[in-house]
């Protein structure tokens, strides 16, 4: 294809997901996580049909109005680590610590046993 007929491709995978991804579909996904469970901002993204949307999770949880019912503290870093909250990753680890969640230094402890991988219905 020559220059002149080549389309501009937005490779921006931000710009996307923005278009695809609604607050209430991840606080719906959300409430699917039990007390003592996690899931990942990776998780929830592909539950979301958007593998490439964990960024855009993250800011959405952010924006979360009702932190402690609608349970945004269940959602950690794919590595186990407690990533960021809303009133700061002490007080997500201790709501985590309240729930039976155990960590081994700043990592989840059994991190495979407690994740769940909410599906969008």
């Amino acid at each position: 294809m020559s220059k002149s007929r080549e389309k501009h491709v937005n490779y921006d995978n931000e710009s996307l997901t923005q278009s695809t991804l609604k607050d209430r579909d991840v606080y719906d996904l959300l409430l699917k996580i039990p007390a003592g469970k996690v899931s990942t901002y990776g998780d929830l993204a592909k539950a979301l049909g958007n593998p490439l949307a964990s960024r855009q999770i993250g800011k959405i949880l952010g924006r979360n109005p009702n932190p402690i019912k609608v349970p945004c503290h269940r959602v950690v870093m794919s590595d186990g680590k407690v990533g960021g909250y809303f009133y700061g990753s002490d007080r997500k680890r201790e709501l985590l610590e309240q729930e039976g969640i155990s960590f081994t230094d700043e990592i989840v402890k059994d991190f495979k046993k407690v994740r769940v991988y909410p599906q969008k219905q």
